[in-house]
């Protein structure tokens, strides 16, 4: 079970308050105490990460800097142009190697082949991308029906955008990219189809996640503040992705280069998304626990409380879980969407199960819901998503979280605002030189993926939050929305008997499989 989240988060409070349900009277009880001192858990990843921005952002900046202004300024060429056979011992002497072309010659660099050639790509890349993160946050969170608004359109939007940039990839004859973006559009389809019926009740606990956003207008703030401070790093990842567009790597090396580079892009961006994650949880719960912003327990300054642990003693712990979490996370939701729809088909069933539970395993050790325990108890990334999942199964609520499809739609949404950046960008490549098209738009799709991320995370930090408080006290839901409380206690009642009805069905179809042994 998970500590008690009282013992992590104290204020002050200078007057006696009136009777207050058990978990908001244990914070008032502890609110003339001071925050609690916390130690640096997973130091070691802080560490790796560290380190990783350092190792990349030196290679960055060579890389850029090689052919900004001059063709090879670091004589890096010649690295690549070791492909000549070795001679043996009687072979005949090489053919002399044509003389050096003059200096004439070597002032006159193409185009094509200097950094600022490809830079103003990402440069719009990145305006596009920071557009469409405001954009979005200030949609969902600007009105108290905005948020259903958008998680619509997302929904119904992603299937129809991934068709058109699948054609547009065929018109360019990148049969690849073109069947890969149709596959991706068939299975978001067949996703949205196998899970059809939950969207009401998520688009519920959406509703009521950017109704707490919108009480919290520091959150915003935050958010937008860390997609200035991813736009800082992009800019020196498009710098030094842009020399290496333009330094020819030979045997595909590019897109080996690209896909290295963009990891570390993928994990630096996972990084400040889940920082976000963590001080909006932190806010979140310290609301939820004290009975709002104004309540005389609330601990003094509490976003700069949160944005201090998040950037220091709990941050190898999200440098950790950056890692691992969004894939999981991403095959958890497949696995689900397929598996509620199989039929009678044991074998088909039964591969589903392995793949379904080697998931699930993974799942107590990686989870979203760990970085609301890091914000509140400040513990390791593996205690806290352990704490976290022994909570919700220990109190059902589990079953709740596994009908939710919350963080798949706002995934939908981060997808969307990454296939817009990356085709705006892609198109206008393609104009100007095709042959980089594919190059380009992809890894600003990445770009796009990553600042709508940084936003969107906002009010996924608000869900799980949500249900953190379900499990913890129910009561703190209650006092905060009641109507809301009596949809998530009977969501919750129906999915438990769901479950038991299921189970019960599946242990009958087992046993009277089994020989019959009465005649023996």
């Amino acid at each position: 079970m998970a500590a008690s989240p009282s013992s992590s988060y104290s204020g002050e409070s200078g007057n006696p308050s009136p009777p207050a349900p058990p978990a908001a009277a244990a914070a008032a009880a502890v609110g003339a105490a001071a925050w609690p001192r916390r130690r640096c858990r997973d130091v070691f990843w802080l560490v790796v990460f560290l380190l990783h921005l350092l190792v990349f952002g030196g290679a960055l900046a060579v890389t850029g800097l090689n052919r900004f202004g001059q063709a090879d300024r670091f004589n890096i060429d010649r690295f690549t142009n070791l492909t000549a056979a070795p001679r043996f011992a009687g072979s005949p002497e090489p053919a002399q190697a044509p003389p050096p072309p003059s200096l004439e010659a070597e002032e006159v660099t193409p185009k094509s082949e200097l950094t600022e050639s490809y830079w103003p790509y990402y440069g719009a890349a990145g305006a596009v991308g920071s557009v469409l993160a405001w954009a979005w946050l200030a949609a969902a969170a600007g009105r108290k029906d905005g948020g259903r608004v958008v998680m619509r359109a997302a929904v119904h939007s992603l299937t129809a955008y991934l068709a058109v940039v699948s054609v547009l990839c065929f018109w360019g004859k990148h049969f690849f990219w073109g069947v890969a973006f149709a596959v991706g559009g068939a299975l978001h389809f067949l996703y949205v189809m196998s899970v059809l019926d939950r969207f009401p009740f998520t688009m519920l606990v959406l509703q009521k996640a950017v109704r707490m956003v919108w009480e919290l207008p520091d959150v915003m703030r935050i958010a937008y503040a860390f997609v200035l401070v991813m736009l800082c790093w992009m800019a020196l990842w498009s710098f030094g992705v842009s020399g290496i567009l333009a330094f020819h790597i030979p045997n595909g090396g590019q897109w080996w280069a690209l896909l290295i580079f963009s990891v570390s892009l993928f994990w630096t961006g996972a990084v400040l998304s889940n920082t976000v994650h963590v001080i909006v949880s932190g806010m979140v719960f310290l609301v939820l626990i004290h009975g709002g912003q104004a309540a005389a327990s609330m601990p003094p300054k509490p976003l700069l409380k949160s944005l201090q642990y998040a950037v220091t003693t709990s941050f190898g712990s999200i440098c950790y879980g950056s890692l691992f979490t969004a894939a999981i996370r991403t095959l958890r939701w497949e696995i689900r969407g397929i598996r509620s729809k199989i039929g009678n088909n044991e074998c088909l069933l039964c591969c589903v199960d392995f793949l379904f539970h080697i998931v699930e395993t993974l799942v107590r050790f990686f989870n979203k819901y760990a970085y609301v325990q890091i914000a509140i108890n400040g513990q390791s990334f593996n205690r806290s998503a352990r704490d976290a999942w022994e909570l919700f199964q220990s109190t059902g609520i589990e079953a709740l979280v596994a009908y939710d499809c919350s963080g798949a739609v706002l995934l939908m949404s981060t997808i969307l605002g990454g296939l817009i950046t990356g085709t705006c960008t892609g198109v206008w490549t393609y104009f100007k030189q095709s042959d980089k098209a594919i190059m380009v738009g992809s890894t600003s799709m990445l770009m796009g993926m990553i600042l709508v991320g940084v936003t969107v995370v906002v009010v996924e930090s608000a869900v799980t939050s949500i249900y953190i408080c379900y499990a913890e006290d129910p009561r703190l839901i209650q006092r905060w929305d009641p109507e809301f409380f009596d949809q998530m206690s009977e969501a919750l009642h129906q999915r438990l008997q769901y479950r038991s009805a299921r189970a019960r069905q599946i242990l009958n179809s087992r046993l009277d499989q089994l020989p019959n042994t009465s005649s023996i």
